[in-house]
């Protein structure tokens, strides 16, 4: 079967974070919502459900807890069970409930940057202590961005109870190597932490071997691993609002659940729908979709090489590509300068704990994408 990703589809007619928070001449290529339509499974089981015309509360149907099961044996054989699910109405409100939910206030909730800013909205919204490490820097002639385990051990400290952890990571697309989940994995245990792997970006792996989630990599540690999934990156339904943590230990999993009641809503019919379309349909969609942000990233890299000043290394999975443009010339805060004068909107690296770095979202139409990298030659390029 042939999808069409190709096809400009015009989202400004109906409220737009992505579209409509910048004027009308800018082209978008920020927050991490990719312009393609849903898989046709999904929109065709949507517009039958909504054709019943009753919405009353739902619950979350048997099968599509069996269905993650299979993706998730099939995916990332990794036999998980039906009763390890909660499904919550998103990633970052498991975030933040699970920071509720398994410490006390003045405990360190510690995160490693450049990370997804919601990661370090989490301890201020919940009354507990902000802790940060920073990721090892690319070298010029070696690795690319790595994980300091010196950094990260230092940054643990006798509060610390909870790392939230980002596999693989935005914003850079590193795959984690297991060599480094095992440091993960050894401070845990040796700290006693309880770790948050969101595992959101972990179907679009674009080079490598298939994902293998941090809790089924050291299964010994189930009782301190809560996994984040959810179709809403991978099947473009993030506004449908509908993501899963797995949760293997019985006794973690019900202190979560307990955190939950009153304060989050159950999770929408629809999105509960297009979850199970997407895990039991969308195989044949995603994999066509892979190949359309290899070539984008392809695209990418042939303009960023004409970028002097611009750091920037392959992203190994996700459709975000993070650059470094603190030698570019642009000031204090490059995503400004960008957004003045080539009219393209990116994500600003200060939000990720990085100033002078900006995150580009290539998961939009190759002719929208080229479009915008020609307005960024003009500002970035060799004169």
């Amino acid at each position: 079967m042939r999808f069409d990703f190709a096809t400009s589809i015009d989202r400004r007619q109906y409220p737009s974070q992505k579209w409509q928070r910048y004027a009308s001449d800018v082209l978008p290529l920020w927050v991490a919502d990719m312009d393609f339509a849903s898989p046709p499974a999904i929109v065709d089981a949507l517009s039958e459900r909504v054709a019943h015309g009753v919405f009353g509360y739902g619950r979350t149907p048997d099968s599509l807890r069996r269905t993650l099961c299979e993706w998730s044996q099939q995916h990332y054989r990794w036999p998980i069970e039906p009763g390890w699910q909660l499904w919550l109405p998103g990633v970052v409100p498991a975030l933040h409930l699970a920071s509720l939910a398994l410490t006390e206030p003045g405990d360190g909730v510690l995160t490693v940057t450049p990370i997804y800013p919601p990661f370090l909205k989490v301890a201020e919204r919940t009354g507990r202590l902000a802790q940060t490490a920073r990721l090892a820097e690319p070298v010029s002639d070696g690795e690319g961005w790595r994980l300091d385990r010196e950094a990260l051990e230092a940054a643990i400290t006798p509060e610390t109870r909870l790392l939230l952890w980002c596999h693989p990571h935005n914003p850079t697309g590193r795959v984690w190597h297991h060599d480094e989940l095992a440091i993960i994995a050894d401070l845990a245990e040796r700290h006693d932490l309880i770790v948050v792997s969101d595992e959101l970006h972990c179907d679009l792996i674009l080079e490598g071997e298939r994902h293998r989630p941090l809790a089924a990599a050291f299964p010994d540690l189930a009782k301190r691993i809560i996994t984040l999934w959810a179709p809403s990156k991978t099947f473009n339904t993030a506004g449908l609002t509908c993501a899963c943590a797995v949760v293997p230990d019985g006794s973690l999993r019900r202190r979560l659940q307990e955190a939950i009641r009153g304060l989050v809503p159950d999770v929408n019919v629809l999105g509960l729908l297009a979850a199970e379309v997407a895990y039991r349909e969308g195989e044949p969609w995603r994999q066509a979709l892979l190949d359309v942000l290899r070539n984008n990233r392809a695209c990418l890299g042939e303009h960023v090489a004409q970028w002097p000043g611009v750091g920037y290394r392959e992203p190994e999975s996700t459709y975000l590509a993070w650059l470094d443009l603190r030698e570019a010339g642009l000031g204090e805060s490059p995503q400004r300068a960008l957004l003045e004068r080539a009219k393209v909107a990116l994500s600003d690296g200060a939000d990720f704990g990085w100033p002078g770095f900006v995150r580009l979202n290539f998961g939009t139409s190759t002719a929208q994408l080229q479009q915008a990298l020609k307005r960024l030659d003009t500002v970035l390029g060799r004169s």
